[in-house]
């Protein structure tokens, strides 16, 4: 069986390297002939996430089309095409259909509510051609949609597809081994500049713990140039080898969402993240985090009965209940999302449907 793998990023964006990236080897090993490529390269996704220089992505972007088709070109006898979003960012799903009517079995993966259409932060031309019908006809075409949690394989089958639901996995093996104390607390956030705005949603609160709580650390990680009067957040520029290192100093992991529907499509990486690295989740009580955290054993679920300010101050005042709480989770990730076993139902998934006649 061969597989060509379609990704939106390289493996420094967060969705492309959870989704794809970190399954390849185990594809590998299960005896799958594996092709992959990101419609952006290093250049243009670090061009992707910066204000500005709008000719110059539409020139990026141009290059990025004709090293895409050139690759489906050349898989061209791939049994199935799995697609990380969509194959090209504009225009409709015309060679999809094309692939599909020559026999290639179409694997359509998202993890974000992409059937609804939401302004790029950085990228006006991107705003322009999004298009969330485009979505929903991928998804009618599609042999399967691969969705990140429930909320997105409902919405998929309501619009004529057919979906399972694969969460994203974590490699706990990759995290520093964590140490315990009662030495300085550190709050941390990680992320992209397009979802570091998030955090002003609860910044009267987060000035509220800075103010009273003089020692804590407040490191972010990813979210490019941000600032939030009160708070003396330190921030960090997004690599690997960045993110281990931050992850073991944190203590508190946030994840503020805004209460929109966008949110219900949110697949729970940061928090799934957070756990991994026996760091506290503290997330809004929404959407797919109430099946992730289980509030008071594996993380803290903030809903309109508790203050993010009175919960964070709680965390960090109890070093034993960190502890309880950072080690409940990091043994929650490693029972409900191995790498094995989520590669293992994403490849079984796909294998049934080469396996079946053509549809």
């Amino acid at each position: 069986m061969k597989i060509l793998f379609l990704t939106k990023y390289p493996e420094q964006g967060a969705s492309s390297r959870y989704r794809v990236y970190q399954y390849l080897d185990h594809y590998r090993e299960l005896g799958t002939d594996v092709a992959v490529q990101s419609f952006m390269d290093a250049p243009l996704y670090r061009l992707s996430i910066s204000r500005g220089s709008q000719a110059k992505k539409f020139w990026m972007a141009a290059k990025a089309t004709v090293r895409r088709l050139a690759v489906v070109w050349k898989n061209r006898d791939a049994d199935a095409l799995y697609l990380q979003r969509e194959l090209l960012p504009f225009g409709p799903p015309v060679i999809e259909r094309l692939l599909k009517r020559r026999g290639m079995r179409l694997i359509f993966d998202y993890d974000d509510a992409l059937f609804i259409k939401k302004a790029s932060r950085y990228n006006r031309i991107a705003s322009f051609f999004r298009s969330p019908q485009k979505i929903a006809d991928i998804i009618r075409m599609a042999n399967l949609t691969i969705a990140g949690n429930d909320w997105l394989r409902d919405q998929a089958n309501s619009l004529g597809g057919r979906a399972i639901t694969v969460e994203v996995a974590e490699d706990t093996n990759r995290y520093l081994s964590k140490t315990y104390g009662d030495g300085q607390v550190t709050i941390g956030w990680l992320g992209s500049p397009s979802t570091s705005k998030y955090l002003h949603l609860i910044s009267d609160q987060l000035r509220e713990v800075a103010e009273a709580q003089p020692l804590v650390k407040w490191v972010m990680v990813g979210g490019g140039d941000f600032e939030m009067d009160g708070v003396p957040w330190e921030t960090r520029d997004w690599s690997f080898e960045t993110e281990k290192k931050s992850l073991h100093e944190f203590d508190i992991g946030l994840m503020p969402l805004p209460n929109e529907q966008w949110s219900l499509g949110k697949s729970g990486g940061k928090a799934r993240t957070y756990m991994a690295a026996s760091v506290v989740p503290v997330v809004s009580a929404m959407g797919y985090n109430l099946q992730l955290v289980d509030h008071g054993r594996t993380g803290i679920l903030i809903d309109n009965e508790h203050s993010w300010a009175d919960e964070l101050t709680k965390l960090i005042q109890s070093p034993d209940k960190r502890q309880r709480m950072a080690e409940a989770a990091l043994q929650d990730v490693k029972n409900r999302f191995s790498i094995d076993g989520q590669a293992a139902k994403i490849h079984d998934a796909v294998k049934a449907l080469v396996n079946d006649a053509p549809s």
